[in-house]
């Protein structure tokens, strides 16, 4: 049944988290080595930070079409230019977890924000810790920049 991983979830250690069935998110990286970021609209849970296109799985999706699909419903963009490199589980409470794909694509794709967002913006790697990241995503940068830049070379 799609769009049943909507809901929140609540951990052990006393935070509620996004998606029934955990969450995934997109870590696009362009050739540029620029990565595609969405502000969160304020709305939204941990509104007003940046972070990756992504949101929660549903019962029957894998995180790579999870996060494919939540980046291509938020930003417009065509995920059959995108080539997964790896996945890989960034937060884990309880059974609930993040997965972030690890993704490249050629050049910048063109983008168009849909109402989650109040912008998407292409960010040189060096430049993301620049920005107010949703604190989960900012934990896990050092691992994602490491592996996007180890598999580039």
């Amino acid at each position: 049944m799609r769009g049943d991983g909507n809901g929140f979830v609540d951990g052990s250690d006393g935070v509620r988290r996004w998606g029934r069935f955990g969450s995934a998110g997109l870590f696009l990286v362009s050739g540029a080595d620029t990565v595609l970021l969405q502000h969160r609209a304020l709305w939204t849970n941990m509104g007003g930070t940046w972070a990756l296109p992504g949101g929660a799985r549903d019962s029957h999706e894998s995180a790579r079409e999870a996060a494919l699909r939540e980046a291509e419903e938020e930003t417009g963009m065509d995920v059959g230019l995108v080539h997964v490199i790896e996945e890989l589980v960034t937060t884990r409470v309880d059974e609930w977890t993040y997965t972030t794909v690890v993704a490249r694509c050629a050049e910048e794709l063109p983008v168009t924000p849909n109402a989650e967002s109040l912008e998407l913006r292409w960010v040189h790697v060096n430049s993301l810790s620049k920005l107010p990241l949703l604190s989960p995503f900012a934990n896990s940068l050092p691992k994602l920049t490491q592996l996007v830049m180890r598999k580039s070379s």
